[in-house]
């Protein structure tokens, strides 16, 4: 019998409510802190949104449409946050039904997060869960699917959110290959993560997925330009045995961090029928990949694990003092902000959870910092953390205020 062997991709889809540069004099005058005309003229949600949609998600979603359409055996999976779907449900309509289209072929599957895209598991599992059942209504409501595989925010993982999952049902979930957990393992088999009875654990090869998604336009890098004949030679080079090739990567890889001038989606055009051609070579959804695989062994991660930058931890969102402060007092008012039963005000508090908000403010230098420049609406950030807390500062005023004239 020949062998089956898969390539899993996993595209992750999310823009943030970015904080607009909000002063000590807005506080308890403006409560509006993700909006004014004189940012939103430099770089707001809303003009970001737009250039990402042109330059990546429509071309994407237009490119993968045409292959699902071509090649029965092609498969994609998502996972898309609940802010960048309020977004796109605000400003962007015809974005949000070109994802629609592509769940409706039945070949591809939505991995569940939580809607905020926020680290609420590691400061509040009642938040957490609160998010991550928000997340599954908003998927059910529009594209009529609930998700049975789960990722954590920037894959983030732990024996702990393993556990959690299996309690929860949840079929199986997504993180980072990193050689220091998997040891002399290979990410490329199912895995069962430890202290759990049923789930599966899917790991990321991050440097075949890191060549397509960092490497691509490098004409530095040895092996530029990536074909996709080179691409699958590797693939088909791996060990026979080794039967799922986890392909994880941002879906802005395509058209935004890899302009279209690189030839990122003529790359992607040929790759999926080039990897085709070989014998038993197909591709799956997470799920089912953990149908058609057998796990192999059991993982143990007892420290949280990430897929950024080269320490893979939470570092980027919580390595230094600010960080560690505004995500500390931004949790401490979660029972008041709740008790307020506050519609607006809750919102507002759920969107400060963004991830986003923390990584603006890492000061990591060297490599990983330009990544973290690139990314940052701020010129510093420092000016990231004044911004946070000066709202946060406002937001805690109206809780306040709230719960003292019990409205």
């Amino acid at each position: 019998m020949s062998r089956k062997r898969a390539i899993v991709l996993y595209l992750h889809v999310h823009q943030p409510h970015r904080i607009r540069e909000y002063s000590i004099f807005n506080a308890g005058q403006d409560h509006n802190y993700f909006f004014d005309e004189q940012w939103e003229a430099r770089t707001n949600n809303h003009k970001i949104l737009k250039k990402v949609a042109e330059k990546s998600y429509i071309p994407t979603n237009t490119l993968l449409l045409d292959l699902l359409h071509k090649h029965p055996e092609f498969r994609v999976s998502i996972s898309i946050t609940g802010t960048i779907l309020e977004q796109m449900e605000y400003w962007a309509p015809d974005v949000l039904q070109s994802f629609q289209e592509l769940v409706k072929t039945g070949r591809v599957e939505i991995v569940g997060e939580t809607f905020h895209h926020s680290l609420a598991f590691f400061f509040s599992r009642t938040e957490f869960e609160a998010q991550v059942q928000m997340h599954r209504d908003k998927i059910q409501q529009l594209f009529g699917v609930t998700p049975v595989i789960f990722r954590n925010t920037e894959l983030s993982y732990n024996n702990d959110l393993a556990y959690w999952a299996d309690q929860a049902g949840y079929k199986g979930i997504l993180t980072e290959g990193w050689d220091p957990v998997l040891q002399w393992r290979s990410p490329n088999f199912v895995y069962r993560p430890a202290y759990t009875e049923n789930i599966r654990l899917l790991m990321k090869n991050y440097r075949l997925s890191d060549d397509i998604a960092f490497r691509f336009s490098n004409k530095e890098w040895a092996q530029w330009p990536l074909t996709a004949n080179k691409f699958v030679h590797w693939v088909d080079q791996l060990d026979e045995q080794q039967t799922n090739i986890n392909l994880f990567m941002d879906y802005e890889t395509f058209g935004e961090h890899q302009w279209e001038e690189t030839g990122i989606y003529d790359f992607m055009h040929h790759m999926p029928e080039t990897f085709l051609r070989g014998e038993g070579n197909t591709f799956m959804t997470p799920s089912e990949a953990i149908d058609a695989f057998e796990p192999v062994d059991f993982v143990d991660v007892p420290h949280t694990i990430t897929w950024a930058d080269t320490e893979r931890d939470l570092t980027a969102w919580l390595g230094n003092d600010m960080q560690k402060e505004a995500m500390r007092l931004l949790y401490e008012v979660e029972h008041d902000v709740l008790q307020s039963g506050d519609s607006k005000l809750i919102e507002d508090w759920r969107r400060m959870q963004t991830s986003d908000h923390p990584y603006y403010m890492c000061t990591k230098w060297f490599k990983d910092g330009d990544v973290h420049a690139y990314f940052s609406p701020y010129e510093s950030p420092y000016d990231a953390f004044i911004y946070f807390m000066n709202a946060l500062r406002d937001l805690k005023l109206r809780t306040k205020q709230y719960n003292k004239e019990g409205v």
